[in-house]
């Protein structure tokens, strides 16, 4: 009997997967631990409208993240921060800082997770920060740190 698995089911298939298995491992186990079930045309059929509605999702949001890092390519945000003893800041300027700085400044959302910093900000001057949209799609931004 052909069957859709609904779930991992170790040994046997992945979610989505269509394979051929035994009769009563399909009726006693799979299908009635809702495992999986069978694979007809209207199963297989809608099986493949959510494959290409997820991949439909994957390509908008890839392209969505391509936007983004071509709309932060070579700018440049600027930090004003307060000044401690001898020139240095008061505090440190971190990820979450630089995300709220591009969404504020340039307009574009970013969650501080995906805000990469090479060292700690604690002086004043220019540094670089990477931001990570998705897997392969990252772009650098300039931070320039001035004195409030």
């Amino acid at each position: 009997m052909k069957v859709i698995f609904l779930q991992d089911v170790k040994g046997s298939g992945k979610k989505g997967e269509v394979k051929e298995v035994s009769d009563g491992y399909a009726r006693n186990f799979l299908i009635g631990k809702g495992l999986a079930c069978e694979a007809t045309a209207k199963n297989l059929s809608d099986l493949q409208g959510q494959k290409s509605s997820a991949q439909h999702k994957a390509d908008v949001a890839k392209q969505e993240a391509m936007d983004s890092a071509a709309a932060i390519k070579g700018k440049t945000v600027v930090c004003k921060a307060k000044a401690g003893q001898g020139g240095k800041l008061f505090g440190a300027v971190t990820a979450g800082n630089i995300a709220e700085l591009i969404g504020s400044q340039l307009g574009i959302k970013v969650e501080k997770k995906k805000v990469s910093l090479s060292n700690e900000i604690k002086a004043f001057g220019t540094y670089t920060a990477e931001v990570k949209f998705m897997a392969g799609i990252s772009e650098k931004i300039t931070v320039e740190v001035v004195e409030e």
